[in-house]
Formats: structure tokens, C-alpha cells, sequence
């Protein structure tokens, strides 16, 4: 269900769960220091009266989050994503040609003592996995399928930044501050006195799908959500101007 005064769709609801496809920019959860920020739990609340947090998604990234209505449900998520039981898809845009078609990334992770809100791998850190399948290679990036298996802060990132393809928009990690045409297109010529608008300027990547086990209902549930404009103009644009055909 399209709502265009809200930065987020309704894409699935039943009587104990609501999962919405979340626009870049906007906080999944009230933010620490300051609860009066705008933010995706806030505006459900509006509409439930009381709804539950059961996983995040970073400010810049886009996607599916699913939110329980009740407490009974809100435990069974936890514990279904404590226990690895939901298979959560995401897609990205990194830097550089990756060169394994799929590959295991198993690193552990912990927060950075020196910056503040930033993932670090170590050896110190705890249990990472995410599995990683090439979508689409282009001349300078690479579009890629992340199964997120464990769920740590900013895993995707700091996994793929460790191996040296950071999200192509990612400035925390590595990635550039944004997607231009100009990257990729040869020969692009702005008119006098313009500057050039970015494609795409937060975060690449998009948190496209997830499956689960109906902790209610028993039902199997797969739920899609689709690229917003951005991320969309992006591909499109990588596969008119930069596409690599094998």
C-alpha cells in the first residue's frame, strides 16, 4: 500500500505483524540521543497505537523491516533471529569488478573503540557470516546478492569493505559519497554554470527480500520490496552506459 506523505509502503500486514518498505533517510528507531528525530517507529506508533522493533536497518539504507504488534510476536521474532531462522536478501553496489561469482565472507566483527557507530573486523569480535552472490558485473562495480545470516552492526559493510569493495556509496567505509553518471558514461558534458545532480546519495544497498516461518501461523512468508527510484535510476543507468557481458 502506497502512502506518498510517508517515507515507507506497507507491503505486507497481517493481525500480528507489518512489514514496510523503508525509504533511505529516514531512522528504522528512535535515535539515542535524540527521540524527537523523525524516525519509522515513531510514525507506525501514529498508526498501530504500539509497535515492536524486531530487527534495524541503517538511516541510509532502503528496504524491507518488519515490525510486530505484539509482545508475543516480538519475542518470537527475536528469538527466530537469534536462532538464524529468517533468511534476510539484500542488494549493493560495490566498488571494483568481484572477481568469485559467490563466495562465504566469515569475519568476525566488533565496534570500533576509537570511532564511534563504526563495526571494525577482529579477531576479538563475534561470529560474522554473510553470503555473497554476484549479480552483475560493470566496468568498475559490481552488483551483488549478500544473504545476511547473522545480524551484526553494520556486517554487509564491513565485510565487503574488508575485502576491498566497499559499497560504492558508503563514505564510513571506504565508498565514495555518491553514484554520478559521470562516473561511468564517457564523455559527459555539463552545461555551463550546472553541477552535477548525484544519481544516487546515500548508502547502495537495499534490503530487497526475506523468508521466514510465520511464528504465528506457521505459514511460510516471503516478502519482496521493491528498488525505490534511486537505487533503480542506478541500475539502469550502470547497464545502458557500464554493462559487462560474459
Amino acid at each position: 500500500m502506497k502512502n506518498n506523505n510517508q517515507p515507507y509502503d506497507i507491503i505486507y500486514e497481517d493481525d500480528y505483524l507489518v512489514a514496510v518498505n523503508k525509504q533511505a533517510g529516514i531512522l528504522a528507531v528512535p535515535d539515542r540521543y535524540n527521540p524527537n528525530i523523525t524516525n519509522l517507529k515513531q510514525l507506525l506508533n501514529d498508526v498501530y497505537g504500539e509497535i515492536f522493533v524486531v530487527h534495524r536497518l541503517d538511516k541510509g539504507t532502503s528496504g524491507i523491516m518488519i515490525y510486530a504488534k505484539d509482545a508475543i510476536t516480538h519475542k518470537a521474532f527475536n528469538e527466530m533471529f537469534e536462532n538464524q531462522k529468517i533468511e534476510k536478501i539484500y542488494h549493493v553496489l560495490v566498488k571494483g569488478i568481484f572477481p568469485k561469482n559467490e563466495i562465504d565472507i566469515d569475519i568476525p566483527i566488533m565496534p570500533s573503540q576509537g570511532r564511534k557507530g563504526i563495526s571494525i573486523p577482529s579477531a576479538r569480535g563475534k561470529q560474522s557470516l554473510t553470503k555473497v552472490k554476484v549479480l552483475d558485473r560493470y566496468d568498475r562495480a559490481t552488483m551483488l546478492e549478500c544473504d545476511l545470516v547473522t545480524g551484526r552492526s553494520h556486517q554487509i559493510r564491513v565485510h565487503l569493505s574488508t575485502l576491498g569493495f566497499p559499497l560504492y556509496v558508503d563514505v564510513d567505509y571506504g565508498g565514495n559519497e555518491s553514484f554520478k553518471i559521470s562516473d561511468f558514461k564517457k564523455r559527459f558534458n555539463l552545461k555551463k554554470n550546472t553541477e552535477e545532480r548525484p544519481i544516487l546519495d546515500r548508502l547502495s544497498m537495499h534490503a530487497f527480500s526475506m523468508r521466514f516461518i510465520h511464528p504465528r501461523t506457521n505459514e511460510e512468508l516471503y516478502i519482496e520490496s521493491e528498488y525505490h527510484r534511486d537505487f533503480a535510476a542506478m541500475i539502469q543507468l550502470l547497464g545502458k552506459y557500464n554493462k559487462i557481458y560474459q
